[in-house]
Order: C-alpha cells, then sequence, then structure tokens
C-alpha cells in the first residue's frame, strides 16, 4: 500500500525524535505529506478530575497558553524536518480521540505513534497507542521507544 498522508502523534518529549525519525522514513518513502500532531491534555485531566469549577477561567487559559507553547515547540521541529508550519497540530483533550479525530479530519491514512509499553494496558502497546490502534480508520504504525 502506498500511503499519501503520514501523521506523527509526538508529545514533545526527547524520545520523540523516535517517532519523527520513523514517520519521516516512511513518507520519504512512499512520497507522502508528513503531518504533526501533539495533544496537551486538560487541567482536569492532569490533575486527577479534581473539582477545578472555581479555576475555571484561569484553567482555560492555561491550557490555551499550554496548546499555544506546543504549537510553537511542534512548528520549530517541524521546520527542522522540512514539515510546513499549516501541517502542525496542537490539540487539547485526551490524546487518543484528538489523535484520531484530527487525523480524520485531514484524510490521514498512517498514524505513527510511540509507546513505552509500560502503563496499564500499556504493559502491550501504551494507552494513547491503544486507543488509537482501536479506533482510527486508517492504518496505525507503533514504535517502540527505546529509553
Amino acid at each position: 500500500m502506498a500511503y499519501k498522508h503520514v501523521m506523527a502523534a509526538v508529545d514533545l518529549s526527547d524520545e520523540a525524535g523516535q517517532v519523527l525519525k520513523e514517520a519521516q522514513r516512511v513518507a520519504e518513502d512512499h512520497g507522502a505529506k508528513l503531518s504533526l500532531i501533539t495533544v496537551v491534555k486538560p487541567l482536569t485531566q492532569v490533575y486527577g478530575g479534581l473539582d477545578m469549577a472555581a479555576y475555571t477561567q484561569a484553567s482555560v487559559n492555561f491550557e490555551r497558553e499550554a496548546q499555544n507553547q506546543a504549537q510553537e515547540h511542534l512548528k520549530s521541529v517541524g521546520a527542522g524536518i522540512g514539515v510546513a508550519a499549516e501541517d502542525t497540530h496542537a490539540a487539547i483533550g485526551a490524546p487518543a480521540p484528538q489523535i484520531v479525530d484530527t487525523a480524520k479530519d485531514l484524510g490521514v491514512d498512517l498514524i505513527v505513534v510511540g509507546s513505552h509499553g509500560k502503563h496499564g494496558l500499556g504493559l502491550l502497546l501504551g494507552s494513547t497507542a491503544n486507543g488509537v490502534l482501536h479506533h482510527a480508520e486508517c492504518d496505525v504504525l507503533t514504535i517502540r521507544i527505546k529509553d
């Protein structure tokens, strides 16, 4: 199968380079467009569902600022590997659904995602990779992150 649009889902850690390298290789091998996505978790998810009602405006502002910073970082990473700014996407939400929804919206036919395989169901894949694999309408390539 020849891929036309590959999307790398990264968390902007140092280990993200492993996913980016493989996504870039696959995109080049297939002559495909490469897009990048990162997802910022909402504060309620980060803080285990604590009642953030009293801090709603502050948390919304914090999340937007975190999203803006993630977008700028992703643009910089993308520029370093030849991905145009408009092909970088930073979203707020649960990572797996955001990745799957963005892939569908963009017409992606391959998602490349990393897996540490260290948490919960993630003993096999990783929770984000597992969620993407089970809900994506396109192919998913999971890259085992080497520590």
